[in-house]
């Protein structure tokens, strides 16, 4: 939260006692205020309208409605306030049905101090970056104005984050190759590791630097070409700029989603591509990456669990707002002696393959051992092939979403 403004907080639960002990634990926190309660689910859905809460801290179990169904009300309303459920239920299907219908996380009772101080900052930091967001777009006109003024571009740089439910599916390997196949001496392409604690983006270009986004998230209020070009690394062969993830884990904590999604705004004014490399947990800066995409390349491979996976988040996709005609679903390391083919899996998900990158395990292992994409040096390769393809069905669907938006652009005109 900025500086001074502290996490307005709504809490609902039909059980008086529980109502008044998280009261008094919140007291003591000087950066959250308690600013109502309700009984109910249907109580909580008026008075969070009439009080524009960051965090609604929500019970499911309740009289009149129960919280899941009170949550997705509010966030149909009102999407920027962020519902953490606090439930007696710890199973995971309570906790899939309230993340379909919009919550932000989900404690079990009694939540530890602790757990639930870090959950309420983590969820408010998200509502102010939603609310800011909102207000960018209400600006956009007067902010495209004070860029050309100063001197970069309009805001018109793609983000294009590459993301899998699934670990081991390869994201990494397919973000920097297709940053390198995007990225030529008329389009510039910034490649962004989102994978905070352990992104090894700059170790697969074998480029080492003293900077980092941490270097850069601080300053995101106060961002220019300068300090962009003082914080990012150089890729030797390429020329093209990467933003590479903390030198520790533990300094991922530094950089909030707030901060991440002011960057990534920023750089669409500088790069005509921002590829964005994300961890497999749904952290606040992965969802914030998501979220200001305009293009989602989901990716999985053959594995059941990977399919199993990628069928939870696009089932997730509609109540994180993302439409289906953003995301690019990727099969990875396709074999075909494998019986599960692309065509298999878009029935069985109802979202098509849209490309195939055939499994090379000789090549991919070989480039990323030394440090150099096989798109540089093994052009020929089935696994090059692909990112090439790959590449065309990015261009191809951002150039279907802007025709889409000309006839907008024409009436505003």
């Amino acid at each position: 939260m900025p500086t001074g403004e502290k996490i307005r907080v709504m809490i609902v639960d039909d059980v008086s006692e529980t109502r008044e002990n998280v009261r008094k634990l919140l007291q003591f926190e000087s950066d959250v205020d308690v600013v109502g309660a309700a009984r109910t689910g249907k109580e909580a859905i008026q008075l969070a309208q009439d009080l524009n809460p960051d965090v609604v801290l929500m019970d499911i179990n309740m009289p009149d409605m129960d919280g899941i169904s009170a949550t997705e009300a509010i966030r149909a309303k009102q999407p920027a306030v962020q519902v953490v459920i606090l439930s007696v239920q710890g199973d995971q299907n309570y906790m899939r049905r309230a993340m379909l219908a919009g919550a932000r996380d989900f404690l079990t009772k009694p939540p530890l101090g602790d757990e639930l101080i870090s959950a309420i900052r983590r969820a408010g930091s998200m509502a102010q970056s939603e609310r800011e967001k909102n207000a960018q777009v209400q600006a956009a006109p007067a902010a495209s104005h004070v860029g050309a003024a100063v001197g970069y571009g309009s805001a018109n740089g793609k983000v294009v984050t590459i993301y899998s439910p699934k670990g081991g599916t390869g994201c990494t390997t397919l973000a920097v190759n297709l940053a390198l196949t995007l990225h030529n001496e008329d389009t510039r392409v910034a490649l962004v590791d989102a994978n905070l604690q352990f992104g090894d983006v700059a170790v697969f270009l074998n480029e080492q630097g003293k900077n980092t986004i941490v270097d850069l998230s601080p300053r995101a209020e106060e961002l220019d070409p300068e300090i962009v070009e003082d914080v990012m690394l150089k890729h030797a062969a390429s020329g093209m700029h990467i933003l590479a993830a903390p030198s520790r884990p533990e300094y991922a904590e530094r950089v909030t989603s707030s901060q991440f999604i002011k960057v990534l705004e920023y750089l669409r004014h500088l790069y005509a591509y921002i590829v964005v490399d994300t961890a497999t947990l749904l952290t606040d800066v992965t969802l914030a990456a998501i979220d200001v995409s305009d293009v989602l390349v989901l990716v999985t491979t053959q594995d059941i669990p990977a399919i199993k996976n990628c069928r939870l988040f696009l089932d997730l996709s509609q109540t994180l707002g993302i439409e289906r005609e953003r995301i690019l679903f990727v099969m990875n390391r396709f074999d075909k002696r494998i019986n599960i083919t692309p065509e298999r899996v878009t029935e069985n998900l109802k979202q098509e393959v849209v490309s195939v990158i055939p499994f090379d395990e000789q090549t991919v292992t070989k480039a990323v051992n030394r440090g150099v994409p096989f798109v540089l040096e093994s052009r020929n390769q089935p696994a090059a092939r692909g990112i090439f393809s790959l590449a065309e069905s990015v261009r191809a669907r951002v150039a279907a979403q802007e025709s889409a938006e000309e006839p907008n652009r024409a009436m505003k005109r």
